[in-house]
């Protein structure tokens, strides 16, 4: 086959807020296919064929048909290699298990070959190189050529590991999002803002601002958890601290064999030896407990019989709860017990090393726990059990077994309790119990530790049984019902007036009595002091106050030129301005070289309006008029002329307006004249009627607008920090 031109890739942008695409991060490719735009997919021989068999995830794509396996009949009649790269981008990321779904593909011009492509992406280093790899796979398909798709997914796979959030942020992000509760990502960790402002709160996987420091000191010395836990009336075992192997032998006998030994600051179960039945045993324990701790200080208390369970409590309830069971191999008489190991415990697919697998693989040759509870049965990791023999690995396995419903009320509020004590508002409680169907009391079982930031992925991901939503609990804990983390956000998109309408609306908001944020083409403001931009882009700075936890509503001025090329810094808002739809030549470098064109970038200002909210409107746009439609929520029109048709036929409507007659503003409701101000002659009357109709749609009142506007400086002197 003769080789075609390539696939040039000619810019690269990610769109890091709503954008002229959709609502989330994207990234935007510009893409020249050269002498492919005359070879659609159906006049590329074995196309088809052989993109299917290397990627046969293709079929669930829906594409513009709108149903299962709508992609493959738009690439078996005939499409084009950018929309085909689209969705092969696409595919890897699921592949690499970052699921998306949303891309487009557009061309740029008339038989140009130039296109733009956009696709979305939960993280812009990962979508990077799928992008490159997409393309390369693509070009492989077309020239037939072998491509290892296998190391591609593994490469993608492990970037999305490394760098996205992990399964148990992520449940609570989701969780979040369910709720419509907006999140930034504050490290390339599992940091994460949750809200906006004054109204955000701050989560570290399963840690909280509420979750203090000094609970976390307590949790992590488990000799005073217990004793702060037992004079509460809490179940525990006794136990006593030691810090060499004669005293943990001493100190077994004066408690009463059988015991068990554990590192004072152990965690995950290291270096943990149960059901020890001699001074020997407790000797060698200790040496286990020490090195997996890392201290000589080692605790060896009563054992408990039973399972091991670990209950999460949020706040004051018990969300989830997981047993762990032991772990056995049944001899062969040929295999050692390692080998025995593979063949029966870690060919389990649930069994692996990273996050996405709920219990871990078991290494008997890398576990000093499990060599020493092999020598208690005088086995090393090469003996052989005969045929039927069954061998004890674990005492207690991965806490992996979902138990959540059948877990006794007593038992839920004792753990509860105990987390109370600590002073954790998220904490994971281990406990050990033959029947967590039964009071503890009644059989003799103990909370054994309260741990502080759990792990999750055991409730999100059971071995056995019902997964749990543990995500959803912790935002519950954090946000009231009625609350969603956003403070009120003002945008005000297009060319004219733009910057003084921001700054009007965000000192009438000041002088409300909130702490008003401000960022335009005038700077960063918070109350009227300029902050430093600091090299900042438009989206930075904007973001930079929405991080700012003491700002209480935010004003966003924003350009064609930032939606396109950062989109925008907040995900919704609850009053969205557009002024004008008017000199696209600012922008023609991104082809942008019609209203209608320029339409659809500045549209996106009304796109992300709250259903609770409202879009202020020109009424002397003809193109701004044509957003109302688009708009979830209300819409106020603004103009100097009263008659203007928008203006009439919204007030026939009981629509809200505001309008210039003579000298004087009016806000109307219907046919009614709610209210008149005097007209301000020092400000452009368009960017004062806009910026009042953005006050009345956020509730302030006639006579506080009317303070604000006798008091506004049109041109502040301007203070810095």
């Amino acid at each position: 086959m003769i080789k075609k031109k390539d696939i040039d890739i000619l810019r690269v942008t990610y769109l890091r807020g709503p954008n002229i695409w959709t609502y989330r991060p994207v990234i935007e490719a510009w893409l020249d296919i050269g002498e492919l735009e005359n070879f659609p997919s159906n006049l590329l021989p074995g196309l088809y064929e052989r993109l299917t068999a290397i990627l046969p995830g293709l079929i669930v794509h829906r594409c513009g048909v709108g149903e299962h396996g709508g992609f493959l009949e738009r690439l078996r009649d005939g499409t084009y290699a950018g929309h085909i790269l689209e969705h092969v981008v696409l595919e890897l990321q699921n592949l690499a298990g970052m699921k998306t779904g949303f891309g487009k593909t557009r061309q740029i011009g008339e038989d140009t070959g130039l296109y733009k492509m956009a696709f979305r992406t939960r993280q812009e280093r990962v979508g990077r190189a799928a992008l490159a790899a997409g393309r390369d796979l693509l070009m492989a398909m077309i020239e037939d050529r072998p491509y290892d798709v296998d190391a591609t997914v593994a490469e993608l796979t492990d970037m999305v590991e490394r760098l996205c959030l992990g399964p148990s942020t992520g449940n609570i992000v989701d969780a979040a999002g369910v709720r419509k509760i907006p999140f930034i990502r504050l490290t390339d960790g599992n940091l994460v803002q949750l809200g906006h402002g004054a109204r955000q709160r701050r989560i570290w996987t399963a840690e909280t601002e509420d979750t203090s420091a000094i609970a976390e000191g307590i949790a992590s010395d488990k000799d005073l958890t217990k004793s702060l836990l037992s004079s509460c009336g809490v179940p525990v075992p006794e136990g006593e601290l030691v810090t060499n192997r004669e005293a943990a032998a001493e100190a077994a006998k004066d408690i009463g064999m059988p015991v068990a030994v554990k590192p004072y600051d152990g965690n995950h179960g290291r270096g943990v030896s149960l059901n020890l039945n001699t001074p020997e045993e407790v000797a060698a324990a200790y040496d286990v407990a020490a090195l997996r701790g890392g201290s000589k200080n080692v605790i060896v208390e009563r054992f408990i019989p039973g399972d091991e369970h670990r209950l999460l409590v949020v706040g004051k309830r018990m969300v989830a709860a997981a047993a762990g069971e032991s772990l056995w191999v049944t001899g062969d008489g040929k295999s050692n017990i390692v080998e025995l190991c593979n063949l029966q415990i870690n060919i389990d697919p649930r069994r692996g090393e990273t996050e996405d697998h709920p219990l871990g693989l078991v290494t008997p040759e890398k576990s000093p726990e499990i060599l020493l509870e092999l020598e208690r049965q005088n086995l090393t990791t090469q003996s052989v059990p005969a045929a039927g023999f069954k061998v004890l690995i674990q005492p207690n396995g991965n806490v992996a077994i979902d138990v959540t419903d059948k877990v006794h009320p007593q038992v839920a509020a004792m753990a509860a309790l105990a987390a109370r004590v600590v002073g954790l508002d998220i904490a994971g409680i281990d406990l050990v119990a033959s029947d967590i169907t039964r009071p503890l009391e009644e059989q003799g079982g103990a909370i054994i530790e309260v741990n502080a930031s759990p792990g999750l992925l055991a409730h999100l991901k059971p071995a056995v049984g019902e997964p749990r939503n543990v995500g959803e609990a912790i935002v519950d804990h954090l946000f009231a019902p009625e609350l969603d983390g956003r403070m009120p956000i003002v945008g005000i998109a297009g060319k004219h007036g733009t910057t003084m309408t921001a700054r009007i609306v965000a000192w009438l908001l000041q002088i409300s009595g909130k702490k008003t944020g401000l960022s335009c083409a005038d700077g960063l403001f918070v109350n009227g002091r300029l902050l430093p931009r600091d090299g900042l882009t438009d989206w930075e700075t904007g973001e930079r106050m929405l991080l700012n936890k003491s700002v209480e509503a935010g004003v966003f001025e924003a350009s064609a030129r930032m939606i396109l090329s950062e989109g925008l810094a907040y995900d919704k808002c609850a009053v969205g301005v557009v002024t004008d739809v008017s000199d696209f030549e600012d922008v023609s470098d991104f082809y942008i070289d019609s209203a209608d064109k320029l339409y659809n970038v500045l549209r996106t200002q009304v796109d992300v309006i709250l259903p609770s909210g409202a879009a202020v409107l020109n009424a002397a746009d003809e193109q701004v008029v044509e957003m109302a439609e688009l708009c979830d929520g209300a819409v106020i029109f603004y103009g100097v002329d009263e008659h203007l048709a928008a203006i009439a036929a919204h007030r026939q409507e009981a629509g809200r307006v505001v309008f210039q007659r003579a000298d004087r503003i009016v806000l109307g409701e219907g046919s009614v004249d709610v209210a008149t101000l005097p007209l301000s002659p020092l400000v452009p009357p368009e960017a004062v009627l806009a910026a009042i109709a953005a006050a009345w749609a956020l509730g302030l009142t006639p006579d506080l607008i009317g303070a604000g506007l006798r008091t506004f400086e049109a041109t502040p002197k301007k203070t810095h920090h």
